[in-house]
């Protein structure tokens, strides 16, 4: 049968929605064999939940579904309100989770096969021009029996995926996106962790780099796992600090105001700068960024 003419693209993909029940994160996680598949299908935000729309996608399901879980509406009852509207659903793939860990997912009778989801407590698994069934049906398993961090569990998730068939045209391109409120750059918004690979012969293993790239950058340690600052770790600094031209003060063994403004100019250049600390401590990962700097 001749499926109808659409305006909108075909994102033939698979992706999961999930939240952590631990931390109240909400994220998505697709790979795709289209360019730039982050454009289009991931959607999430803090306290409200996530969307991830896909097929013939259509682009009004993410920032619609998104203010339809804010008002406090369920997964469930989202979807059905965004399908009920669409007088092309049958052509459109969606999975929802809201922020108590209800999920749904919809798959349309004219997408592409095979096409179909799995959704369960937390979490939603859908796809559509897969190789089988099992590519969803694994996903599910690689999310119900891993615990961790959200954003590396949701890329083994899409590991799982493509391992067990993936998209039956190969891939392209993935995408990442996890949502916590204060989460982002800054703490000025909820895009705690927002990494997308548009064009890539291994979309995953590249996102799954780029994420450690992120934790190593933006992450922050926690105060118990940082080393005191003590006098001779100072001295340490200030010598490293002027091994990579920063520093030009005495080795006093003191974080003086100096040598404070050298560790942020560095740090500034390199990204580092969140994992700065304003106290008499430093973050583990920074003193070794700097030790390999200096001696490399």
């Amino acid at each position: 049968m001749a499926h109808k003419p659409s305006l909108h693209p075909l994102v033939a993909t698979y992706s999961i929605v999930a939240r952590d029940p631990m931390t109240g994160d909400l994220g998505v996680a697709t790979q795709s064999k289209f360019l730039a598949v982050g454009s289009i299908v991931p959607w999430a935000q803090a306290r409200a939940g996530t969307v991830a729309t896909q097929a013939n996608a259509n682009f009004t399901y993410g920032p619609n579904g998104l203010a339809l879980l804010a008002s406090g509406l369920t997964a469930e009852a989202v979807l059905q309100r965004l399908v009920e509207a669409d007088p092309e659903r049958a052509h459109r793939q969606v999975g929802i989770v809201d922020a108590n860990g209800g999920s749904a997912t919809f798959t349309g009778e004219a997408c592409f096969a095979w096409a179909g989801g799995i959704a369960g407590p937390n979490f939603a698994c859908q796809g559509n021009i897969l190789v089988s069934a099992d590519t969803v049906t694994a996903m599910a398993d690689a999310f119900n029996n891993s615990n961790g961090p959200l954003a590396e569990r949701l890329i083994a998730v899409l590991q799982a995926g493509q391992t067990n068939g993936g998209d039956r045209r190969g891939q392209q391109s993935a995408a990442l996106l996890v949502a916590r409120a204060g989460g982002g750059y800054g703490g000025n918004n909820d895009r705690y962790i927002d990494l997308r690979i548009d064009d890539h012969p291994q979309p995953i293993d590249e996102l799954a780099r780029i994420l450690r790239l992120h934790r190593l950058l933006f992450e922050k340690a926690l105060p118990e796992d940082c080393l005191p600052v003590t006098e001779q770790l100072a001295t340490e600094i200030q010598n490293l600090l002027q091994e990579v031209g920063y520093y030009n003060g005495p080795l006093s063994g003191q974080i003086n105001d100096e040598t404070r403004t050298a560790l942020e100019a560095w740090a500034g250049v390199e990204n580092l700068e969140e994992r700065l600390r304003s106290d008499d401590l430093i973050d583990p990962q920074v003193l070794e960024y700097l030790r390999v700097q200096a001696t490399g």
